[in-house]
Formats: C-alpha cells, sequence, structure tokens
C-alpha cells in the first residue's frame, strides 16, 4: 500500500510581503493550496480553520514568533499532525536547536534558494503521506479491535468502553440506562440440525436486525455466541420494552432460508436497568439481566423479562 494521496494545503506565515510572494511563486510549481497570515496570531486562527498539512513560518514575527507558532500548534493540536518549517535569518545552532525542540520539523535559513524551498517541502509531504497512512491502518486496526468480525456488530471491549462512559452520564444527569441480554433460542438445534452455516446466517441475519432498531444514541454488540446485548439511554421502562418487543418480534416474524430449507428463530430477553444513584459496572448490570433472562427462558422462551427490582406490583 502507498502513501494516501491527498491535496497537500499549505499554510504560510511571515510578516513579510516579499518573502510571501517568493514562497508563493515557489510553490506555485506545484499543486498546492497556499493560504497565507501576515502574523503569527492569524496564523493560529488559520490553522484551526484550514487545517494544513504543512506550515512555512517565518521565525520573527511582530506578535507571536514563529517559536510560539510551533509550541501552540503542538500543544493545541496534539491529535493533528502537520509538518512545520521554520524560516529564519539565524545561523546560530542554538537556536535552531531551539526552533526544532519547540516543534519544528526542518528550518530553512533566509535567504533561501527556491529550490531548496521546494525541496523541503516535498520531504514534508512524504512525511505527511506516510503519517495519514500510519493513522489510517490503526485507525483501521482500533476497528478490528472493536469489531465482532462474523456481524459486524460492537463486540464486547467495545460496548464496554461505551456504556462506562454512559453509565456515569447515567449518575451524573439522571437519566436511565437499560440494558437488554438477547439470547437465541435452542440455538444448538440449529447448528445441529441445519450446520454452522446455517448457525452464522441467523447471527448475522438478527446483527441486521439490531442494527435496524439501534439508534445513534444507543448501542448493540455480540457478547459472543448466540447472546447479545442492547444498551438503551433515556428511556423509560415502557419504551425499553417497546424497543425490545419490536426486536424480539421482527426475528419470530423472519424467515431464514438455507438451500431448500426455511425456518424461522426465536430469542429471549432478560432486561436491567439504572435510574440514578452510583452507577453500578457493566458486569453487575449485565448479570441482573442475565437473571431475568434465566427467568423467560424459564416460562417458555420467546418473551421478554425485566429483573425483579424493575417489576411493578
Amino acid at each position: 500500500m502507498g502513501p494516501i494521496a491527498h491535496e497537500l494545503k499549505v499554510l504560510v506565515a511571515d510578516d513579510s510581503a516579499v518573502y510571501r510572494k517568493l514562497v508563493e511563486n515557489t510553490l506555485s510549481e506545484e499543486d498546492h493550496t497556499v493560504v497565507f497570515a501576515k502574523n503569527g496570531r492569524e496564523a493560529l486562527d488559520m490553522f484551526a480553520q484550514h487545517q494544513p498539512s504543512l506550515v512555512i513560518t517565518d521565525w520573527t514575527m511582530p506578535d507571536i514568533s514563529g517559536i510560539e507558532l510551533c509550541e501552540n500548534i503542538r500543544r493545541d493540536f496534539q491529535h493533528y499532525y502537520a509538518y512545520i518549517i521554520l524560516v529564519t535569518s539565524h545561523d546560530d545552532k542554538e537556536q535552531l536547536i531551539e526552533g526544532l525542540a519547540a516543534g519544528a520539523d526542518d528550518y530553512l535559513t533566509k535567504p533561501f534558494h527556491p529550490g531548496e524551498l521546494l525541496a523541503r517541502v516535498r520531504v514534508g509531504r512524504r512525511i505527511v503521506d506516510l503519517h495519514r497512512e500510519i493513522q489510517a491502518k490503526n485507525q483501521q486496526l482500533e476497528e478490528l479491535a472493536l469489531t465482532d468480525p462474523l456481524t459486524g456488530l460492537p463486540n464486547r471491549r467495545a460496548i464496554e468502553i461505551w456504556a462506562t462512559r454512559q453509565l456515569n452520564g447515567a449518575a451524573r444527569h439522571n437519566f436511565p440506562l437499560w440494558a437488554g441480554v438477547v439470547d437465541l433460542d435452542n440455538f444448538k438445534k440449529i447448528n445441529d440440525t441445519y450446520g454452522h452455516e446455517a448457525g452464522d446466517t441467523v447471527l448475522k441475519g438478527f446483527a441486521e436486525i439490531l442494527k435496524t432498531n439501534t439508534r445513534s444514541s444507543n448501542i448493540c454488540g455480540r457478547l459472543g455466541g448466540e447472546e447479545f446485548l442492547i444498551l438503551l439511554t433515556h428511556a423509560q421502562q415502557e419504551n425499553a420494552l417497546i424497543a425490545f418487543e419490536r426486536v424480539r418480534k421482527q426475528l419470530e416474524e423472519k424467515k431464514f432460508v438455507l438451500g431448500n430449507h426455511s425456518y424461522h428463530v426465536t430469542a429471549s430477553i432478560g432486561a436491567a436497568g439504572f435510574n440514578g444513584g452510583k452507577p453500578p459496572n457493566l458486569n453487575e448490570l449485565i448479570a441482573r439481566a442475565d437473571g431475568a433472562l434465566y427467568e423467560a427462558k424459564h416460562k417458555g422462551r420467546n418473551r421478554i423479562e425485566f429483573a425483579a427490582k424493575e417489576k411493578v406490583a
């Protein structure tokens, strides 16, 4: 896989109109989008606005120096990488070291040859491209680490990350959160009768039902095997029941076809909720929902049961 191709946005910060024009003329030889700032403060605003891949900044400017600009960019935009070239009339090694320590990637001494500037910009582009490629690969790896490979649903780790934040938010802002543990009924029989391919078809088909019925403010995922989890926020018990019932009913009505065989599948759901007080951890909430799920199975399957604490007398 080669470097990711993208338009190179360049921010030039220099209070000298002559040098701004020199840089503009030099970069016009390449296919770049260039924006200009006349001082350091303007450069910071434009950096936030345009998010350039490369910054060429003069060391000496009347308000914020090039050194301070480097420091601000590295401090305030830690999750966004830009290649910074510091242009200076200094040739003192101690000062050049200071510039690199402040966050500059490279430097250029005035007066500079246009060809040298172009060469250093090309180096910067290669570094930026490699950085973007690594970022994209890391994001892909992170997504894979949080995704169940068969169904494409969030896996347990992803659910735990999401739930920890939401449970704390539910406690702080006093909104309800419901956990529904879903277990496909008699799933082993499907595998034994029709084979594991049929089992996988059912798991993927049910995952699609979950995705279709999960709002962006909630999450659904696969805990493992034929067990799934639905987490609902900002819903009263009657609304949680409606949401769980919709999922149960859609699965019950869905016809799965594999070869010459067609079959229906049902699911049992155990639910537990949290509303106010000290938030439980996710495992505690799932354990309570599991207890309700056991009751749903005991009462004949293909039904929803709420944990004892949520039952209305």
